[in-house]
């Protein structure tokens, strides 16, 4: 019996060495991101035009890193899985998701959750698959081993991913600018650090910049940090409007837009609670502008089955907020049915105003 309990003790001993070290591994390994940081822009050609001031097209997508299609369910949201089966699988979402977008020739790509070198889409680098003239990409994940979820499914591992902004034309320069964390250590880890990509565009015929600003704001939090992101967020678009610029903030914003939840009501709070972007919260004169016909993102507490109404669960989280000298002419969520990420894209045509 001594035998078998010192056996036991010796076995508790290593597990509890290993996690120790594991997790000193985390500690100082962690993503320690500056508050603001120039990004590099790749650009294929250096003599763009600035981009128009009518008719300009957006796009902004959470393409769910390639890996998050119709077959897929996600371990967060209830389901059990983190990753696709294998590299033949991404490569067909992302193939379906570079197809989609080529389709609508947005003048400016807005794109979230995009990896550049991540277990979990096989090392495959999303953005030389997805880029147009210019591109730039922030990090907002990146971590060596992410070891959820845990076995006998097959943890995330190394992750490398964040967002990701595209255009055919020119683009002077480009930023990340932190966004507060919510979580402390020893979750902030192996945790994402969220971030807004903001880029700086010339405007044909005009002496302002367009202002894009790409976001995908905390999902998994217990609503403080959504709400502190979103008052970084809102202070930043009246600065850059305050200088004469003209502002649009595109992405995830993981709240649902005003007049949503009527709509596509949350019947499963027990696998994701979601709340919802407020109309005071907007500096005055911006305006929220989404698509509440279609929805744009979907539970993944199982693989897509809009049939299953039961168990399906909708949401429009996905759109932009525009600042008052930018006059929207269309909003579009484009049903893709979930096909190739587990979100659908929103399309937006706006004007300039003089």
């Amino acid at each position: 019996m001594k035998k078998v309990l010192k056996a036991i003790l010796i076995l508790l001993l290593i597990v509890m060495v290993a996690f120790g070290a594991f997790l000193s591994f985390l500690t100082a390994t962690e993503y320690k991101p500056a508050d603001t940081e120039p990004l590099e822009l790749r650009t294929l050609n250096s003599d763009a035009a600035p981009v128009p001031a009518e008719d300009l097209v957006v796009l902004s997508w959470n393409i769910g890193y390639s890996g998050l299609g119709k077959e897929q369910d996600f371990f967060m949201d209830g389901g059990t899985h983190a990753r696709p089966g294998s590299a033949e699988t991404v490569n067909r979402y992302l193939d379906g998701i570079r197809n989609s977008i080529a389709e609508q020739n947005a003048d400016l790509v807005m794109l979230q959750e995009v990896d550049t070198n991540s277990a979990r889409t096989y090392g495959i680098d999303e953005t030389t698959v997805l880029i147009r003239n210019t591109g730039v990409h922030a990090l907002n994940y990146s971590c060596p081993f992410v070891p959820l979820p845990l076995p006998p499914q097959t943890p995330m591992g190394k992750v490398h991913s964040g967002l990701f902004t595209t255009t055919d034309y020119a683009v002077s320069e480009a930023e990340r600018i932190a966004l507060p964390c919510p979580f402390s250590w020893p979750l902030s880890t192996a945790n994402l650090k969220r971030c807004l990509l903001v880029s700086r565009l010339p405007v044909e015929g005009s002496d302002r910049e367009l202002v894009l600003v790409n976001l995908h704001l905390e999902a998994y939090d217990d609503g403080e940090g959504k709400a502190a992101q979103t008052r970084q967020l809102m202070g930043l678009l009246q600065e850059e409007y305050e200088k004469g610029n003209y502002v649009i903030a595109g992405g995830d914003f993981n709240q649902a837009f005003p007049g949503s939840m009527e709509l596509y009501p949350n019947n499963h709070p027990d696998l994701w609670e979601i709340p919802l972007l407020e109309e005071d919260s907007l500096p005055e004169g911006f305006r929220y502008v989404s698509d509440l016909s279609t929805p744009s993102c979907r539970l993944l507490n199982q693989p897509y089955n809009p049939a299953d109404t039961e168990n399906t669960q909708h949401y429009v989280i996905d759109g932009f907020i525009v600042s008052p000298n930018i006059t929207v002419t269309a909003v579009e969520t484009l049903d893709l049915g979930f096909e190739n990420s587990d979100h659908n894209p929103v399309l937006m045509t706006v004007n300039l105003s003089a």
